[in-house]
């Protein structure tokens, strides 16, 4: 069963949950996406039961320091691996060249050079562009450009082997112009949801370039979404945070909601 592995669900500030990183799951390998902002990715691995050398393939959104940091521990330990003979084969991390430039840079200057020299031979930086597709898992992944104003991020769709499709839509809102090709049609949306919007005042989402649990719900039910999944949230109401947003959502929003705490297992 194709199983999506919920890692983080935090945004940038948070310290009572992880930043928002995922795997997607398929048999006994997994396609990870982003690695939070350190090497907080490691405990996140081990506590669901993830290891290093089930991963292959990586992809990094943008450049922001709660999505990038754990990509350089990830290298780390990957590179030790192969060092040790305990992962075999490559690894292949996609983003678009210049985050990609950035992620070597600062592999470079913190990462030992016997790990470092692993990039380019085993370890690949692979650039990826706009409506550029890669066979990742078996599955056909279309990343796109969701075109944000802060940082050049991407997301991507693909169709799982059960037939439906899913779209990562990044950290930022849907947009329309850019984007609508790619969410439409969507049985599996995972979008941000900032806050409440109850509690958009305090949290002013807005000016973040970041959506409400509202705005979020009523894109997934205007285009007829089955699935939406909401993180990359504030965590000042962690402990109550699937009930208070489940119960705001779904004056908005009829499909199935997901919101996850992190190290939660969403069969897909």
């Amino acid at each position: 069963m194709e199983q999506l592995i919920v890692l983080g669900t935090g945004n940038a500030q948070a310290t009572k949950c992880y930043n928002t990183c995922f795997a997607l799951r398929k048999e006994q390998q997994y396609f990870l996406v982003d690695a939070g902002g350190g090497n907080g990715i490691l405990a996140a691995l081990d506590k669901a039961d993830i290891k290093m050398h089930q991963i292959h393939d990586i992809f990094v959104t943008h450049e922001h320091c709660d999505h990038i940091l754990g990509i350089i521990w990830m290298i780390r330990m990957i590179a030790t691996g192969m060092k040790n003979n305990s992962y075999e084969g490559t690894c292949n991390i996609y983003a678009h060249r210049d985050l990609l430039s950035k992620i070597e840079i600062i592999t470079e200057m913190t990462v030992q050079k016997k790990f470092y020299k692993m990039v380019g031979e085993r370890i690949f930086l692979v650039p990826i562009k706009d409506g550029e597709h890669k066979s990742i898992m078996g599955y056909d992944i279309a990343f796109f450009d969701i075109k944000s104003e802060k940082a050049k991020q991407f997301g991507f769709t693909t169709v799982l082997d059960n037939g439906k499709k899913l779209t990562f839509a990044g950290d930022e809102p849907y947009n329309a112009r850019a984007n609508d090709e790619q969410i439409r049609g969507s049985d599996w949306l995972l979008h941000e949801a900032f806050c409440l919007y109850s509690e958009a005042a305090m949290y002013k989402p807005y000016g973040k370039q970041h959506a409400t649990v509202k705005e979020a719900c009523e894109l997934a039910e205007e285009m007829g979404i089955p699935n939406l999944v909401l993180w990359h949230t504030e965590d000042a109401n962690y402990e109550r945070r699937k009930e208070l947003y489940s119960e705001e959502g779904k004056r908005y929003y009829h499909g199935n909601l997901f919101v996850p705490y992190d190290l939660e297992t969403i069969d897909l």
